[in-house]
């Protein structure tokens, strides 16, 4: 896994691809590969540079859920051939630098940036006055070559992160993934619940996710899950956001029901790949209903994970069924 660093540890000279890249969409590889390719010379360190936290949390209050979280990333930049992510952290006296002094403090003082590509929309230095013409000419007397890449389109509108989260507010896992050119994925740790699930004869994972990341909309999932990251991926049903029929009054969860498998799982991590929405939340008369509902959602979700190349594979991992999953 490549490292995730401060400007301070970074290893420089650098090449920079300089932008939030969240998502990594197509558009965001392109200006990636204007540092990793064979234009870069060798003694370059092919390098990631984003903000943390994003600059509109910090300037206007806005919540900015990402579709990749830090340390996804990483695993997404190294078969690309980033050898390093640094996070520069945005606070107000950083937003108050005018684009010289910016450059001349982080991009030439911390990273001895000596190539920088980023996309045309890109904008810095306080109130945004900087842009990629302001960005060239600062580059120029300093010796450093920017490379300023066009803004990609598909289907007639520009290929974006805000694409991307809207598809996945509405549910559509498929057109998510056609635009990420990638599955969409989240991981948790498995916490401890009060075994609601289990009395329904459905024991659910559930996961405590980090509360920076981009979910999609609340409903149930087909699904598939993988434990602490490595192995196969094991057919699962997925519940996203509140408990009508259980616990009205709960707050919003995601519960991960793994089909065919007995697993004991609290504290393991859990990486979760929803595959299609089944449906929305719904009430039910009762918990006999509710317990109908969810095997008819298991059968359409063995039907689908099947479809991702997973057959049924049932087996036994340990713990007694009745204390499956843990809730």
């Amino acid at each position: 896994m490549i490292p995730l660093r401060t400007p301070q540890e970074a290893r420089r000279p650098t090449a920079i691809a300089l932008g939030s890249f969240d998502g990594l969409h197509r558009g965001h590889r392109r200006v990636i590969a204007a540092v990793t390719g064979d234009q870069r010379p060798a003694s370059l360190v092919p390098t990631v540079v984003s903000f943390w936290p994003h600059p509109r949390e910090v300037l206007h209050g806005e919540t900015r859920l990402r579709l990749d979280l830090p340390s996804e990333k990483l695993e997404l930049l190294e078969p690309l051939g980033i050898r390093q992510l640094v996070l520069v952290p945005f606070d107000r006296p950083l937003a108050a630098l005018d684009p010289e002094t910016f450059v001349d403090q982080v991009l030439v003082g911390q990273l001895d940036a000596r190539v920088i590509a980023v996309g045309t929309n890109f904008r810095f230095g306080v109130d945004r006055r900087g842009d990629t013409a302001t960005l060239q000419a600062l580059g120029a007397v300093r010796g450093i070559r920017v490379e300023v890449l066009p803004m990609l389109s598909d289907g007639g509108e520009r290929l974006s992160s805000s694409r991307i989260r809207r598809a996945l507010a509405a549910g559509d896992l498929g057109e998510a993934q056609r635009l990420l050119e990638r599955p969409y994925r989240f991981s948790g740790e498995v916490v401890a619940g009060r075994g609601l699930g289990r009395q329904l004869g459905w024991p659910t994972a559930n996961l405590q996710v980090d509360g920076r990341k981009f979910l999609p909309l609340e409903g149930v999932y087909a699904a598939r899950a993988q434990l602490d990251g490595v192995g196969d991926w094991l057919p699962a049903v997925m519940n996203l956001g509140l408990q009508p029929t259980v616990d009205p009054g709960a707050p919003s969860a995601v519960e991960v029901h793994l089909l065919d498998r007995v697993v004991e799982l609290t504290g393991r991590r859990l990486r979760v790949e929803p595959l299609a929405l089944l449906r929305g939340q719904q009430r039910f008369a009762g918990l006999e209903a509710l317990s109908r509902q969810i095997g008819l959602d298991a059968e359409q979700a063995r039907v689908l994970a099947g479809r991702v190349g997973m057959g049924e594979t049932p087996a036994h991992e340990g713990g007694d069924p009745a204390q499956q999953q843990n809730s």
